[in-house]
């Protein structure tokens, strides 16, 4: 994840110097909520609290349904206008980064209630958690 995050910061760094394609609001949530499901996932870690890393695993959607939707908003700047392209393909790049961020905080969580449990939800839909 630290990896990851210097990764966002190198691409944050190029991005500077370039105008914003457009007011940023999903990025700063996504990166919320890859944030709150990291703190969460330590946080059920060391409480052992399966129920706290079942809502890290269902908050995973949320992130993934951001990039989602992040890729095909900016996929409509880079159609738009060629010159957009290298802009659009580093907020790419960041999406990419904290939908891996908040994927590690779900494998964390799963984890968890591997410990607590001693039952496997890796690979299964949210709902069958």
């Amino acid at each position: 994840m630290g990896d990851l995050a210097v990764d966002i910061c190198e691409r944050a760094i190029e991005l500077n110097d370039e105008p914003p394609l457009k007011p940023y609001i999903d990025i700063p949530r996504m990166a919320e909520a890859a944030q709150k499901m990291l703190k969460d996932s330590l946080d059920a870690f060391v409480a052992k609290d399966a129920d706290l890393a079942l809502k890290v695993c269902a908050a995973d959607d949320y992130v993934d349904n951001l990039n989602r939707q992040i890729f095909n908003e900016l996929l409509l700047f880079m159609l738009k206008d060629p010159k957009n392209i290298s802009r659009a393909v580093r907020l790419t790049y960041i999406t990419k980064y904290l939908e891996r961020i908040a994927d590690h905080a779900t494998n964390i969580a799963e984890m968890v209630v591997y410990m607590v449990k001693g039952k496997v939800i890796r690979h299964t839909a949210c709902e069958a958690r």
